[in-house]
């Protein structure tokens, strides 16, 4: 089920729920493969995510393993996408990477939840879409939740948690990530 913001609501017990289930082992089978590669292994890692997102990935795209995800075929990445080692991404509510995007290593980008509700947390998984805009720069062992656009030009610092759109040109730091300052674009 799909709400008017994109959101996906799967329930347990559901056909959709065990079409997410046999995506995840989908998933985890190529992730082992991948993930067995070295960053000399580029040609290869590149051939491993596009069967990951079941899309080609452009030449300029350089992915350091290990990296994580929960489905993989809702990422739609761009140009020149950098992601440095041992990122998670978990896209089921989908997750678009624009051009010229880098991620710091122990990124996690996570677009899957569950209600507060305890009584419907193991019943209910609820994915919001991200959209990571051109030219950001997400920092070191950031967490980016579900539901947000990262505008384009921004950074991300180190150790941030983003629970909310991060305006186009700024730097955003801290839990929750706030706007530290703008950041002149030349």
């Amino acid at each position: 089920m799909s709400d008017g913001d994109g959101t996906r609501i799967i329930h347990r017990r559901t056909p959709e729920s065990a079409s997410m289930l046999a995506n995840v082992k989908r998933a985890m089978a190529i992730t082992a493969r991948l993930n067995r590669l070295t960053f000399d292994d580029a040609d290869e890692v590149r051939t491993l995510f596009g069967q990951l997102i079941g899309k080609e990935v452009d030449e300029s795209f350089l992915l350091i393993p290990p990296f994580y995800t929960a489905g993989g075929d809702e990422i739609r990445v761009g140009r020149n996408v950098f992601i440095n080692q041992n990122c998670t991404f978990y896209d089921l509510g989908g997750l678009d990477i624009a051009d010229d995007v880098m991620v710091g290593p122990n990124v996690s980008i996570i677009t899957a939840g569950h209600p507060l509700d305890p009584s419907q947390r193991r019943a209910v998984t609820i994915g919001k879409p991200i959209v990571i805009e051109r030219n950001v720069w997400i920092a070191a062992g950031a967490t980016v939740i579900g539901g947000v656009t990262v505008g384009e030009n921004a950074v991300v610092a180190a150790g941030s948690v983003v629970t909310r759109n991060v305006p186009p040109n700024t730097l955003v730091g801290g839990n929750p990530a706030r706007v530290i300052r703008s950041i002149g674009v030349d």
